[in-house]
């Protein structure tokens, strides 16, 4: 255990408990509105670094790390591609989504498809953010293990604990500037780390060299489908992440939430292109470690200098808090506009709102960390979250969003048939090593595009009430 790791992490999440204190205050935060969207007034910087971090948590520097770890840097890049190549898509749709501004995707769901739909998919949305909060939960354990005496479980706990208090003082405000700063701190010990570790290997040649065979192939060992059966699973659920389509809706214009998706564009490469190198170089330095654990250890374990091995330690978790907190209020959303407060809620006001918010975060936090428990790996638990919410509820988005000919039939066979399948895939075992995502998401295409044209076709004055037609 190294002291000055630890008085770095110690300073970072004071910071970040101040920052959410200070938007706490009743004249930040008045109601559920301003918790969830912040008054809709973040700035383009601001912005950048919310849809960023929000995005990039421990499914990034542990679970994608293991998976670059195990199977080398083209097949990592093959698993990360997922993202710039679903900023793509969200760069095209960003006006639409901030023009078809709503609370959760859920609400955007029940404003084309009507109510049914919203509450099947705001049950769905739920349980697989509650399994994402879990794999944040867990990946902070494995960081906070490595700097102090405590053991993972321990330090999931702790770090849960901050989670939520972060999350459920200050909403969108707390979570949005405490990205800003996380960032910051993320992206600059990602890229100091880089070539600090090369220079430990003895320069590119010698890490390429380095590395087991299996992992210099472009497949790393995997057949065509299980590589694809990685990537789907992040591509899809950025297609339709209620986390980034509420922090669009949160931008102050259309024009700010299209700037800000490009910035996040160029930012990822930043983060995702150091992680791959780390942890493959950590596959070269430590072969036969926990692959969940190759960038923590480059840093604990001192190949790198202290100073910037204790920010790259904070900086892990900045990954896990931010995106940790952002999920959580993510769910909360969903519990709150697309439960409570459609079923008998609405009398309450917007205080009472927030209320519910609060303590659906506390409820959702105590989940999660039972659901931690279960699942072996960070990676294991953050592919089955991924394909939940990808293989049902992005094809019924994607669907409001570009195909005015989809029906409530096709959206509610979508929903069930993508989640019902997913949960089956993982119970009877994954037959022949495949994610569940590569049986999953066919299946609910299918059965929305056979429902929507087996039924009669949505009124025009439905698509313009849904605010996409």
């Amino acid at each position: 255990m190294q002291t000055t790791h630890l008085v770095i992490l110690a300073l970072y999440l004071l910071v970040m408990v101040g920052i959410g204190l200070y938007f706490s205050r009743p004249s930040k935060v008045r109601g559920g509105e301003d918790f969830l969207f912040a008054g809709r007034s973040l700035s383009t910087p601001v912005m950048i670094a919310t849809l960023l971090v929000t995005w990039v948590g421990s499914g990034t520097i542990i679970g994608g790390a293991n998976f670059a770890y195990t199977h080398g840097p083209i097949a990592g890049m093959v698993f990360f591609a997922g993202t710039p190549l679903g900023i793509l898509v969200l760069l095209f749709a960003a006006r639409r989504i901030r023009r078809a501004a709503r609370h959760t995707i859920p609400e955007l769901l029940e404003a084309r498809f009507g109510t049914g739909v919203r509450t099947v998919a705001a049950i769905v949305t739920t349980v697989a953010y509650i399994g994402l909060v879990a794999s944040q939960f867990v990946g902070g354990g494995y960081v906070i293990a490595l700097i102090t005496p405590l053991t993972p479980t321990q330090g999931a706990l702790l770090t849960a604990l901050v989670v939520t208090v972060l999350t459920v003082t200050g909403g969108l405000f707390s979570v949005a500037y405490t990205d800003f700063v996380s960032a910051i701190l993320v992206l600059g010990a990602l890229v100091a780390s880089v070539p600090l570790v090369l220079m430990v290997i003895g320069g590119p040649a010698a890490y390429w060299e380095g590395l087991p065979e299996v992992a210099t192939t472009p497949s790393g060992g995997l057949s065509p489908l299980q590589l694809l059966g990685y990537f789907l699973p992040l591509f899809l659920l950025l297609l339709a992440d209620q986390n980034l389509y509420q922090r669009l809706a949160a931008a102050k214009d259309e024009r700010s939430a299209r700037t800000s998706t490009l910035g996040m564009l160029g930012a990822s490469f930043f983060v995702f292109i150091p992680v791959i190198l780390l942890a493959t170089s950590a596959a070269v330095l430590m072969p036969g470690i926990n692959g969940d654990e190759s960038v923590l250890r480059l840093a604990s374990e001192g190949h790198v200098p202290t100073l910037i091995g204790g920010l790259l330690l904070a900086g892990a978790v900045a990954f896990v808090i931010t995106t940790g907190s952002s999920f959580m209020l993510s769910a909360a959303s969903n519990v709150a506009f697309d439960l409570f407060a459609r079923f008998g809620g609405n009398k309450v006001g917007d205080r009472g709102t927030l209320v519910v918010q609060r303590l659906s975060i506390v409820a959702i936090a105590l989940i999660a960390i039972a659901l931690g428990l279960y699942f072996p790996t960070v990676l294991d638990l953050q592919m089955y979250s991924y394909t939940v919410y990808g293989a049902a509820i992005t094809p019924a988005v994607l669907a409001v969003l570009f195909w005015k000919r989809a029906t409530t039939a096709g959206a509610v066979a979508a929903l069930i048939v993508g989640s019902a399948v997913t949960i089956g895939w993982e119970l009877v075992g994954a037959p022949g090593g495949f994610n569940g995502v590569i049986v999953a998401l066919p299946a609910a295409v299918i059965a929305l595009v056979a429902a929507s044209l087996l039924t009669k076709a949505p009124d025009p004055r439905t698509l313009e009430a849904a605010g996409v037609d």
